[in-house]
């Protein structure tokens, strides 16, 4: 039984409280940390099962009880918190991304070099049962070498200017996860970004410095060219297709519906729209990347995803949001230089 504990209880910090202790097996939350603890949170996460709330994260790297740590606080506190964990000996679950800042997440690779720390970082898609099969066929070559791919995400309402102003911008906050799930649909990393961006949803959106809508090409290492197309708002649903084509064949995947029925009438032949939200669509992904991460802890395993994972699609978003400010494809090797 491997002991966590959480510091952050927003939104995604009750997913992982959630799905510990619900669907995880080998693992509890022994502490919920959050510096805007509340009566109602304390009260939540006590019916759910965990032992401690507290306004000071502090408390769970310092309690020898504690084997590991999720961070699901805000993301300017990702790296810092991160060090810090690492250095207290607690294995680290991250939440994307681990900063927006490629020298702090540095610091984080830095500080993992000789320890016995697994890290993970956040990037669920991953383990959902749709792109899984997908990423299988490919890298099976069940659909020969790979030519193309194609990704479709937008999400069906966008986010305030608020929130935007503190988010990274659409391509740090937003595309991070297809970056990521290019990178895992192709099998290797990519070497180009090209994007066409512009305001089409909300106009506070570009007031505050940001897109809502966007097409991006990348060229992988493996010679496949992707493609990855993004919006702020599908009046449907939230919408999270993807398409490997290959010399062989294609994989391909579409939305997760309440049902699969389809109603044919005089009228014409409908079907269910879309989930909703990532919460209905992703939540069993949510569980298996944490019984992944208990997983390498237990097994003394590598885990699915280490820190360099979560370093690479930044460096992808900040080489997208270079191409849309100067017009031009920009080469991954720019970012890192």
């Amino acid at each position: 039984m491997v002991t966590v504990g959480i510091i952050g209880a927003g939104r995604i910090g009750k997913v992982h409280v959630e799905s510990i202790c619900t669907q995880v097996a080998d693992a509890k939350v022994k502490t919920l940390a959050d510096p805007f603890m509340n009566d109602a949170t304390a009260a939540w996460a006590k019916d759910m099962g965990v032992q401690n709330v507290t306004k000071d994260y502090k408390e769970i790297l310092a309690d020898p009880e504690i084997d590991a740590v999720l961070i699901c606080s805000s993301t300017d506190t990702h790296s810092p918190i991160s060090v810090e964990a690492i250095k207290a000996g607690k294995h680290v679950f991250c939440e994307k991304p681990i900063d927006h800042d490629v020298e702090k997440i540095q610091e984080v690779i830095d500080a993992l070099k000789g320890s016995k720390v697994k890290y993970q970082v956040g990037f669920n898609r991953r383990f959902d049962h749709n792109f899984e099969a997908v990423q299988r066929a490919a890298a099976e070559g069940t659909i020969g070498d790979t030519h193309l791919i194609k990704i479709t995400s937008r999400d069906p309402e966008p986010p305030s200017a608020e929130y935007v102003k503190v988010s990274g911008g659409m391509f740090l906050d937003m595309t991070i996860h297809d970056f990521d799930m290019v990178r895992f649909l192709a099998g290797c990393d990519a070497e180009e970004v090209y994007v066409e961006a512009a305001v089409l949803v909300d106009p506070a959106i570009g007031e505050a410095g940001d897109v809502d809508t966007a097409v991006i090409t990348l060229k992988m290492e493996n010679g496949a060219i992707a493609v990855i197309d993004n919006s702020r708002k599908a009046v449907y649903g939230y919408d999270q297709r993807a398409e490997v084509f290959g010399s062989k064949g294609m994989a391909a995947t579409g939305n997760d519906t309440a049902s699969a029925a389809v109603i044919s009438n005089e009228n014409g032949v409908t079907g269910e729209k879309p989930l909703h939200f990532f919460l209905e669509r992703y939540m069993a992904a949510y569980a298996k990347e944490i019984k992944c991460f208990i997983d390498a802890i237990e097994k003394d395993t590598d885990t699915p995803l280490g820190v360099m994972d979560g370093l690479k699609p930044v460096l992808m978003g900040l080489a997208a949001k270079k191409s849309y400010e100067e017009h031009r494809p920009v080469k991954i090797s720019e970012i890192q230089a």
